[in-house]
């Protein structure tokens, strides 16, 4: 009988790769989301009622899992779990075996706990999402331009696809206990660097406008940012780390085949940018 899978976060853009790559290989999968009525997954898959915040909701969730994909945050405002403990503490009553946790950021209380369990776990940490840049598609659509902080500071942007391919794959297959894998695209790019792919995708010229860093933080206040993802942000994209500003090699050795470029994503969602006809 095929080994069950739970993916928390399977409606959002990682976990349902997640949940897409794991069908794939054959494997059973529980969905955990906080709304099973909007959750829209495929009917293999078996979706379950559950909030991370809350470790009372979750007991029935682990029951009978070999292997978890754990997000580390939670909430309506995506805020770093302080449910580590907790969380580990079922994962090991449940017997489960494998946890792949999606860091935000940051090590906090979940890879913490994890880390001092019996379980075998692996952190994967994408450094950003191509996705992010759909965020730009209002502005380009109405007036053909960005606002953007740090424009010219590069980074390691991660197709979820590949994110997603990844955490299925240790999952399922192991051997990788205690790793931490950084996760990359082919390419490092601005912000600018992106734009311009993006420009070249959907046949319009696009420009950048800069803002300064108070800008940008009053922006992440005003969207409803809680203080901590506002610092965690001005830091990343002003001043990233040396890992998430070159390139990892983690999903071709692990996947077996070769990330997905920020122009080939581009290309696949220039509709969402207002492709020209």
């Amino acid at each position: 009988m095929p080994m069950t899978f739970l993916v928390t976060g399977a409606t959002g853009r990682v976990g349902r790769h997640v949940v897409d790559h794991l069908l794939r290989t054959g494997r059973r999968v529980r969905a955990l989301t906080r709304d099973p009525a909007g959750a829209d997954l495929p009917e293999s898959v078996e979706v379950v009622r559950g909030d991370l915040t809350d470790p009372g909701t979750l007991g029935p969730a682990f029951d009978g899992v070999e292997g978890v994909h754990l997000l580390t945050v939670g909430g309506d405002d995506y805020a770093t779990l302080r449910t580590g403990p907790e969380l580990a503490r079922l994962a090991e009553k449940a017997g489960v075996r494998r946890v792949a946790l999606l860091w935000n950021g940051e090590v906090g209380p979940v890879e913490e706990a994890f880390a001092a369990s019996g379980l075998e776990w692996t952190r994967l940490q994408p450094v950003d999402f191509m996705s992010n840049a759909l965020a730009w598609a209002p502005d380009i659509r109405a007036e053909g331009e960005v606002r953007e902080p740090f424009a010219d500071v590069p980074g390691g942007v991660v197709d979820e696809a590949d994110v997603g391919a990844v955490s299925a794959a240790v999952l399922v297959r192991g051997g990788h206990a205690g790793r931490t894998y950084v996760l990359t695209g082919p390419r490092v790019l601005s912000r600018r660097q992106r734009l311009a792919a993006i420009a070249e995708a959907t046949g319009r010229p696009l420009r950048l406008v800069e803002l300064t860093e108070e800008q940008a933080r009053r922006r992440w206040r005003q969207a409803g940012h809680a203080e901590e993802l506002v610092e965690l942000l001005a830091s990343w994209q002003g001043n990233p780390p040396p890992e998430s500003i070159s390139i990892s090699p983690t999903v071709r050795e692990i996947t077996g085949r070769e990330p997905r470029s920020f122009e080939e994503w581009a290309v696949e969602h220039a509709a969402h940018f207002g492709a020209e006809a």
